[in-house]
């Protein structure tokens, strides 16, 4: 381990051995202290912000600073270029990572659950972020080992950076308008980008009709994020039931319907892909196995659904109604997703073992999550 403790002397930063001090040390801790008594921070230390550094993160977009990202009605609240661009900045983005933040709440702003409070939720969702295209090797986002992991910068810098924003810009503080229960760690940042070197098929960009030279931003909040480990088989049938499997477990079904966003490691994706599967296949395997009982959902009181929130009870509750699979054709066989596209897939991680994950995307859907095409990044080579 290096020996960090005599990098700078009690009272400044030096520039060097016998020159005059560029900063007062002690100066920066009063700053640092200054934003922590302003509420400002996630807990953690934030870089403090001059007007000459934010115009940096500002020039790095054609937008205005005025500019809406993401409006939240309900609280009078909304996220400018230049309020985005100051929470960047105090998270420890560099200003060439301001276009993929910018890209990041935009993506939000089509999400139809921010919007709404469900940052506020006692559920404790979070926001989280997957970057594609070339814009991923040129700042250095992280797509192979420790993606959830700490140590690269622009990773916890830019997810960082939308959650501050949820702190600063909206006021979502905890024990106040944040009722998280007991919350996650991507509270703090979920930034990821996909591994498209070592995937087998087309990146999620492509997927949905963005040219590969393209970068993009595509963004979701999530309840939890549960790693699937699955080193025993080659077989990609009982590889996607143990998924199948994990995404439907009785605890993870809050309403009528679950959705998920499946995080393939580049090994399991490989054995999907050298049995012939494609993403569509997987997805369409999932929803036809995922599958309660009447009697498995009675046994842990979710055999029907709120009349209000559609939220999964016991049938005896007194806002419970029937769930629509009571009027199918098998009452007693309750699907847990609305479609196959409850399902959405990206090669992430390090080629080294049979490890994957499952983030639990908040709500039912039935499409591809909102993607935005990152503007305003420099041509190729500059």
């Amino acid at each position: 381990m290096a020996d960090v403790s005599t990098a700078v002397t009690d009272t400044d930063v030096r520039a060097g051995a016998g020159e005059p001090p560029l900063v007062d040390g002690a100066e920066i801790r009063r700053v640092i202290e200054y934003y922590y008594q302003q509420d400002w921070t996630d807990g953690l230390p934030v870089v403090p912000v001059t007007e000459s550094y934010l115009a940096e993160f500002l020039a790095r977009t054609s937008l205005e600073p005025d500019a809406v990202l993401l409006a939240m009605p309900h609280l009078n609240r909304a996220c400018t270029v230049r309020l985005a661009a100051a929470n960047a900045a105090m998270a420890g983005c560099l200003p060439e990572y301001f276009p993929v933040v910018v890209a990041a709440w935009e993506v939000l702003a089509l999400d139809p659950y921010p919007r709404t409070g469900i940052w506020q939720s006692t559920t404790g969702t979070a926001p989280v972020t997957i970057v594609n295209g070339p814009v991923r090797n040129e700042i250095g986002l992280n797509s192979r080992g420790n993606i959830f992991g700490s140590g690269f910068r622009a990773n916890a810098t830019i997810g960082r950076a939308i959650r501050l924003g949820a702190l600063n810009i909206f006021g979502i503080h905890p024990h106040l308008l944040d009722q998280a229960t007991q919350a996650t760690p991507a509270k703090y940042t979920c930034c990821i980008a996909e591994n498209e070197e070592e995937s087998p098929w087309e990146p999620l960009h492509v997927e949905h009709g963005l040219d590969a030279a393209d970068s993009a931003v595509t963004g979701t909040v999530i309840r939890s994020c549960m790693h699937i480990e699955a080193r025993h088989t080659h077989v990609p049938e009982q590889l996607a039931l143990d998924i199948t499997n994990s995404i439907t477990r009785t605890g993870a079904l809050i309403h009528e319907f679950s959705s998920a966003l499946l995080v393939l490691s580049p090994e399991h994706a490989h054995v999907f892909a050298s049995a012939g599967w494609s993403k569509d296949d997987i997805r369409r395997f999932i929803h036809e196995h995922a599958v309660h009982s009447r009697a498995q959902l009675a046994a842990v009181g979710k055999d029907a659904i709120s009349r209000q929130t559609h939220w999964r009870l016991p049938a005896d509750h007194p806002d419970a109604i029937p769930d629509r699979a009571s009027a199918g054709e098998d009452p007693d066989r309750v699907p847990m997703l609305l479609s196959p596209d409850a399902v959405q897939i990206v090669v992430a991680g390090a080629n080294n073992a049979g490890v994957s994950a499952i983030m639990e995307v908040f709500g039912p859907r039935d499409s591809a999550l909102p993607m935005v095409k990152i503007r305003d990044l420099p041509p190729r080579g500059n």
